[in-house]
């Protein structure tokens, strides 16, 4: 559900040469694991980003939603993806749980949105900025 002041940044599934690459790789046995999941991200995992939240819908038929708003991330972990095209996110909260979001497209951007979202909601540089998922 979409307030009326809610602004969406990207409303979508996981970027699409995800799936191409993972099609291409599923040629060799190695491969066909990554296309199989895959092929269940772009079914069924959906993104949602607005100016008060981040929602992420997926699991087996779309059935999982996990909201998450700005005052809940202590920090953004990102990593590219298909040299560069589309990245993998992790969201550390505040309770040090994790929320994954896999595949998204233009991340490098999403992930400044993100952070300019915390930086606005909490009025202070406290976001730690990391690169890859080590901690």
């Amino acid at each position: 559900m979409i307030l009326s002041n809610e602004e969406i940044f990207y409303e979508g599934g996981p970027a699409k040469g995800d799936l191409i690459l993972n099609i291409l790789a599923a040629f060799t046995i190695i491969g066909l694991p990554f296309t199989v999941g895959a092929v269940v991200r772009a079914l069924w995992l959906r993104f949602k980003i607005t100016n008060k939240r981040v929602s992420v819908t997926g699991g087996w038929l779309g059935r999982d939603k996990t909201q998450v708003v700005y005052s809940q991330i202590k920090e953004v972990r990102a990593v590219p993806r298909g040299f560069g095209s589309w990245g993998d996110m992790v969201l550390v909260l505040e309770d040090d749980s994790r929320l994954e979001i896999r595949s998204i497209p233009n991340f490098r951007e999403t992930e400044k949105y993100i952070f300019q979202q915390i930086k606005a909601k909490r009025g202070q540089n406290t976001i730690q900025a990391q690169k890859g998922f080590a901690a």
